[in-house]
Parts: C-alpha cells; structure tokens; sequence
C-alpha cells in the first residue's frame, strides 16, 4: 500500500464518537484528512492545519456531498479513502414511525453516503487501491428488537450498498467494508442503552481495526466485519 503520508482519506461525522477516534489515529499515523461536520468551528483538527481540511457537510443537504468532494480533491490533488460514518437513530418500530422518520433515516444512513462516494468515485478509481469503509452496525445483519426494527431497515440498506460499491468498484481497484459494531461507547448509544461504557466496544478499537482494513492491499480485502461487546450467535 502507498505510505499514509501522500493518502487522502474524507470521514464524515468526524466532531465526535467513531469519527472522531478515526480521525485521531489516521492523523497519528500520517494521513492527510478531509473531515466532514455540520459546524467546523466547533471541530478541534487532530493534526497541524496543513494535513487537515474541515468542511461544512450535513448529511441531510443534498449537494453538500460532491462540494465537499471537490473541495478535498482541490486541496490535496487526490482522494484515496471514504469513510461514511455520519449516521442517526430514531428507536421506534416500524409500525410507530411515519414516512418522514423513515425519510430521514434513509437520508442520512443510506442516500448521503452514497453521493458522497460518487462525487469522490473518479480520485478513488484513479488511485488503484481506493477504499470506502461504510460503519453500518450490527443492525444492517439482524433486527435486535422491535425498536431497533426502523433503524435495521436503514442499515441493511446501507449494508448492501457497500457490497453494491465493492462490486461497481472492483476492477478499478476500490475496495468496499462494511464495519457493523454492536453498542460503542458514544453518545447515539448513551441514549439507548443502559450498559455501561465500559462494557461497550470502544471507539479507538473500532478506529484500530479500520486503519487496519485500509492497510490491506487489494487481494486480501474485508467485504464485512461484525464487531461485538457481548455473545450474540452467529455475529
């Protein structure tokens, strides 16, 4: 794989939790960032502002995705890596939930990745070993509970939009993960669960094992990895 030092990599929802325990540790190990948030003066850049670019994205802006691509590419020549990871909950049934909360699901777990991806497609394919790592959860590969049922439906929908990428992407070189966590220890599941953090997947765990995936060169890729705190079967 080429040195992280001349790789561009765009993760969104980089502010906090997940992103921003990715985004620590590939600044850390010497990439150059485009980190993706709804509010950029509220975001602290891991790295001196040379290797970083911070761009205002909203994942329910349509638009907001290739200008954010083309910034990245206007500032660093290059776009070898994307990390959707920008992501909601809404904790209903799908009975409970209306058409706009089913919406706005979709919106942001499933149609914004997407066009995020395609406005980055033509750096990735250039690169030959292009990534897209999706974070998707454990509930794009079951349903846990009835409340969990709507957010399920967005997230195996985004499961098979990866797998969808891995296949548009492959003989270009674009390599596509789905990372699917169970409970981290971020906010989003501070809200839904009583377990306590500690008990809970961390996000510098999750933020190893993507920089892992993103160091493997293009005959050993990873097309989904399931990541729990607790015994589930088959997961």
């Amino acid at each position: 794989m080429a040195d992280p030092r001349s790789r561009v990599a765009m993760i969104s929802g980089a502010n906090r939790g997940i992103g921003a325990a990715i985004a620590e540790l590939l600044s850390r190990q010497g990439w150059r960032l485009s980190l993706g948030v709804r509010d950029p003066s509220r975001l602290v850049p891991p790295a001196d502002e040379g290797q970083i670019l911070v761009c205002g994205f909203d994942a329910r802006r349509p638009g907001s995705e290739q200008a954010w691509a083309q910034a990245t590419a206007e500032r660093f020549g290059r776009i070898d890596v994307v990390i959707a990871n920008a992501g909601i909950t809404i904790p209903k049934t799908v009975i409970e939930a209306n058409d706009e909360e089913l919406d706005d699901l979709f919106q942001v777990n499933v149609r914004s990745p997407l066009r995020l991806v395609r406005g980055a497609w033509p750096w990735l394919t250039r690169s030959g070993q292009g990534r897209v790592i999706t974070i998707v959860s454990l509930s794009g590969l079951r349903v846990k509970s009835a409340k969990a049922g709507l957010y399920s439906t967005s997230k195996f929908a985004a499961l098979a939009m990866t797998h969808a990428i891995r296949h548009a992407g492959w003989e270009d070189g674009v390599r596509a993960t789905a990372v699917c966590p169970g409970f981290v220890a971020t906010d989003m599941a501070a809200g839904l669960t009583d377990r306590l953090a500690q008990d809970m997947t961390q996000p510098a765990d999750l933020a190893h094992l993507v920089s892992v995936i993103l160091d493997l060169p293009n005959n050993a890729s990873v097309a989904e990895l399931p990541i729990n705190s607790t015994l589930e079967e088959m997961l």
